[in-house]
């Protein structure tokens, strides 16, 4: 890994200069509404004194994806940070746009992860890839992007990444989740600019949209802090030992056969085997009119939540793993670990 930037005496974000052993709240201009408003990204920085990786944690870049802006206040909130190695840039909301409409998409209906690297001449949701390309991630070694599942749809806590890079493999497996997901790079992510640049990165998956999840924000407070501790940015102490983790180098979506109302068998991190019925599906009268079936053997890493559904439509998606039931034991294991009695905040 390149040097932290930690090992020069000042970093500049949005025309602001940023001295190590300071903690720096920024609203960096992105632009104006037609009503004449600005719109800024917030940013927090915290650059510790002594020299170290420089780590940016972003969350938001679909608007409706929440749980990473509670990730991050919890993080920014907690001690063992205060004093680091190195220097920790958050970015709790990068679509501010889609964050005040409540929306996934900017407001020309482009999804911000396939804009990148973008252009300060380009669309509106190029502009704005392009400017926390420059400011934000260019300046970092590495980086955390926090995501959930869609609108409707929930993600059991994973991380996605490039596993064939030694480096970011280790990082994976440091996070601390039980599922790591060995994802191709999409065209226009910011995840794919990331890595053009030198810059190693984990997509962490947890979660429904526009809602909170407490399993997916604890797993993922613990995470970024078990990665700046693999960092040398901390020291932490684990409560509970890690699990090791399991990579699924293939995974798919179960679709309904045909349309109907649903009612579910199964729930996310379940361990399924091919033929097990995943779901009924009714009609109206309440008569059952098919069965959703399972293809394959694997473990739920997403499904569906709306109990509605059209013929062909996505419901479960299913990882595929060499020991799909040891992977279901350490899920389960996850779940009592951060919530033990489902109490209190992390």
């Amino acid at each position: 890994m390149k040097k932290g930037v930690n090992n020069i005496d000042t970093l500049t974000i949005a025309g602001q200069t940023l001295k190590p052993g300071t903690v720096t709240e920024i609203e960096m201009p992105v632009a104006r509404l037609y009503t004449d408003t600005e719109i800024n990204i917030p940013i927090h920085v915290i650059r510790g004194k002594k020299p170290g990786p420089t780590l940016f944690v972003s969350a938001a870049i679909h608007g409706d994806e929440l749980n990473g802006i509670e990730i991050i206040r919890r993080l920014i909130n907690r001690k063992s940070i205060k004093s680091l190695s190195g220097t920790l840039i958050t970015v709790p909301i990068v679509n501010v746009y889609g964050v005040l409409s409540q929306e996934r998409y900017m407001p020309d209906r482009r999804d911000l992860n396939r804009c990148f690297p973008g252009s300060p001449k380009g669309s509106l949701a190029g502009r704005v890839a392009n400017l926390f390309l420059t400011e934000i991630v260019k300046q970092c070694d590495c980086g955390i992007d926090l995501h959930t599942g869609a609108i409707h749809r929930s993600n059991l806590p994973q991380v996605r990444a490039d596993l064939s890079d030694p480096e970011t493999l280790a990082m994976a497996e440091a996070f601390g989740v039980p599922v790591l997901l060995n994802a191709n790079l999409r065209d226009g992510s910011l995840r794919q600019s990331a890595c053009e640049s030198g810059i190693k990165i984990l997509l962490y998956e947890a979660g429904e949209a526009l809602r909170f999840d407490e399993l997916s924000i604890r797993a993922g407070v613990n995470g970024v802090l078990n990665i700046m501790s693999h960092l040398g940015m901390i020291k932490r102490k684990l409560s509970t030992p890690k699990s090791p983790p399991f990579v699924a180098d293939n995974s798919a979506w179960i679709r309904a056969p045909s349309s109907g109302f649903v009612m579910d068998k199964k729930k996310l991190g379940d361990h399924v085997s091919k033929g097990d019925v995943l779901a009924d599906v009714s009609d109206v009268f309440g008569k059952n009119v098919d069965q959703v079936l399972a293809n394959r053997t694997g473990v739920i890493i997403g499904k569906q939540n709306i109990p509605l559904v059209q013929e062909g439509e996505a419901m479960y998606h299913v990882a595929f793993f060499n020991d799909p039931d040891e992977v279901a034991e350490h899920i389960e294991l996850m779940h009592d670990n951060l919530l033990p009695h489902s109490g209190g905040f992390l």
